[in-house]
């Protein structure tokens, strides 16, 4: 064996369960890399949209913190004191340095869709932030700073790009929201997936297509910093407002099914003796295969969820799924010699 399973589930994000409707992603399972972003983008497209001006109003819904204040992640400091809070009448347009207000940040810059709709007004990209800042961030894409050349007081950074494959000015987060706008952008370049046609391209992105660099370093934040209670709170919150969802939230693994769909399997010994099946799996599968010692199941955040010990003559053995929740699930089959053969299994 190459690599352990070990090694590869330290890497992956965990599942997070959220109130995600039944049903909603029936027609994304099964299917990995353009297909699925495909298949997503048919599920939330056609969103209700609001306008512009009517995001203020419903920013104390999707952004309140638990103290009531704006939850801004361009001046937040998790775990410590802010060096200022905003009430949600602190909006305005007009500001000198940081304190002064907070307005619209949009993740994906205006300017990269020509400021058209509903790209404008879709939640899942814009957050309230302090206006300084975001003047600052302006419409620089992500990344990773190297030598840092302006910093809010929450640590965030402006300067040049050090992450391979680009090296001009970028604008970085704190490690704790990575994640959130990792996801915030995952969904933009599946919502808009072909309706694009008017869209400018960035140094991160070709029209809705994020550029390879960044789809890299983006995925690494996914992982680095799992979905939080905050994105699912506001996902829900944003779900009762535009009618759509973003699936990065409700399902972490579907990042990795489509940019990264041989993920798990990296380096394993891949064996066409060893069938898993069906797929999808109601309330069982099979595994099938000679010479198996162990089936060990694990759910994306490294945890054992069952194993289940194999006799020697045994060449099909079912694994009961009834109880696990929906989603995707690593399936580890240990053959007497030593060596493991990686599959996935989808749980509906």
């Amino acid at each position: 064996m190459k690599k352990s399973f070990i090694t590869i589930a330290l890497f992956l994000i965990a599942v997070i369960a959220s109130a995600q409707p039944q049903g909603y992603y029936d027609a994304a399972q099964g299917k990995t890399g353009q297909v699925l972003r495909a298949a997503l983008h048919g599920i939330i497209k056609g969103h209700t949209s609001v306008s512009y001006n009517q995001m203020l109003q419903h920013f104390p819904q999707t952004d309140a913190k638990p103290n009531g204040k704006v939850w801004d992640m361009y001046s937040d400091i998790p775990g410590g004191t802010p060096y200022y809070q905003y009430n949600f009448n602190d909006n305005c347009g007009n500001y000198s340095g940081e304190g002064d207000c907070y307005n619209r940040e949009h993740l994906w810059p205006q300017s990269w869709f020509n400021e058209k709709a509903p790209m404008k007004s879709d939640f899942f990209h814009i957050v309230p932030t302090d206006g300084y800042v975001n003047g600052k961030r302006s419409n620089y894409a992500f990344g990773e700073v190297g030598n840092v050349e302006w910093s809010s007081t929450n640590g965030s950074k402006l300067g040049k790009c050090k992450y391979p494959g680009f090296n001009g000015t970028v604008f970085e987060p704190i490690d704790e929201y990575k994640g959130d706008i990792a996801r915030s952008m995952f969904y933009m370049t599946v919502r808009y997936y072909g309706e694009d046609s008017g869209w400018d391209s960035s140094d991160m992105t070709n029209k809705c297509t994020i550029k390879q660099w960044a789809l890299n370093m983006l995925l690494e934040w996914h992982r680095s910093d799992p979905v939080s209670q905050k994105e699912i709170d506001r996902n829900e919150a944003v779900y009762d407002i535009q009618h759509n969802r973003n699936p990065f939230i409700d399902n972490p693994e579907f990042a990795e099914m489509i940019w990264n769909p041989s993920w798990g399997l990296e380096d394993e010994i891949v064996s066409s003796e060893i069938n898993v099946y069906p797929n999808p799996a109601a309330s069982y599968f099979n595994v099938e295969g000679a010479d198996i010692q162990m089936i060990k199941v694990y759910g994306l955040n490294g945890a054992l969820v069952t194993a289940v010990q194999v006799a020697q003559c045994d060449t099909m053995t079912s694994i009961n799924v009834e109880n696990l929740k929906n989603g995707l699930y690593l399936v580890s089959v240990i053959k007497v010699d030593g060596s493991v053969v990686t599959r996935q299994i989808v749980v509906k």
